[in-house]
């Protein structure tokens, strides 16, 4: 059984240093208490930052510091540790999520579905990855991606177990949002894990010192595969921990929920299909 901690943070904008030093310090912490995957939110070494200049700033290539830290760490601690970051690659800048382990990157992903403002800064990204580990089959999503229903279900028909999910929960897409519990976003999720019948890690970032304007919700969960909370939700309010623990046993007994009832053969595919990248699924 994987043990996995979620790591809320409240990072203050363009602090790289300070942010950077956070999350080692909270992944250090993590895997000595016997957390397989660690889990941090969306854009969490710079702060949710769609400012155009601001994010050409602070990206990092994939070979940079941030990951090349996050490396060495795993190689003393072991487990993996999943991050969002601003990504460089060329002349283009990416809203991007890496799984790193002992042999540095296993999965990147960037963020399908830019949200507002990121539009200004970021490229989206083209790819829906998974990738098999000793803890289970992973993908990966970005907070806004979760409001495409298609997008969880596409991973786990490509085979995920569990889906991590950074996020930056803000107000703007729903009428209101609530004051205390489970904001819509993780109400959402805990719909779609069962639906889709996949675990999913949705790690959002908390209100922090310098966001103007925006004011992350915090309130991360984790939800099995039958859409049973976890972990969570955290606070509202700042940064926030907790573990979760899921194993890919569960989440594949999830898929009979009866003699008759499994969702996932059940499909009708003679009458509609999902093309994932070029594949018909």
């Amino acid at each position: 059984m994987t043990l996995i901690a979620l790591e809320q943070t409240a990072p203050a904008i363009g602090a790289v240093p300070e942010n950077t030093a956070e999350i080692l310090a909270r992944a250090d912490r993590a895997l000595d208490e016997g957390a397989g995957i660690v889990v941090f939110p969306e854009l969490a070494n710079t702060g949710y930052v769609t400012d155009p200049d601001l994010a050409a700033r602070h990206a990092q290539p994939l070979d940079g510091p941030l990951v090349g830290q996050l490396t060495a760490l795993t190689q003393r601690r072991g487990g993996l540790v999943a991050v969002g970051f601003a990504e460089r690659d060329g002349q283009e800048l990416f809203n991007s999520v890496v799984v790193v382990g002992a042999d540095g990157p296993l999965l990147t992903y960037r963020k399908l579905h830019l949200f507002d403002t990121e539009q200004l800064a970021y490229t989206p990204g083209d790819r829906l990855p998974v990738v098999a580990t000793e803890h289970g089959v992973l993908g990966v999503c970005v907070c806004y991606d979760l409001r495409f229903v298609e997008v969880l279900r596409a991973l786990s028909l490509k085979g995920a177990e569990i889906v991590i999910a950074p996020a930056a929960w803000v107000g703007g897409f729903d009428s209101a949002v609530p004051a205390e519990g489970l904001v819509q976003q993780a109400e959402a999720v805990v719909m779609q894990a069962n639906l889709d019948q996949v675990a999913v890690v949705a790690v959002s970032q908390a209100s922090g010192p310098g966001q103007d304007g925006v004011r992350p919700l915090g309130g991360s969960i984790a939800v099995d595969a039958r859409g049973r909370l976890v972990a969570g939700p955290l606070s509202r309010t700042g940064a926030d921990r907790a573990t979760a623990r899921i194993t890919p046993e569960q989440v594949r007994e999830s898929w009979v929920r009866g003699p008759r009832i499994r969702p996932r053969e059940d499909r009708r595919t003679d009458v509609y299909r999902l093309q994932i990248d070029e594949e018909l699924l």
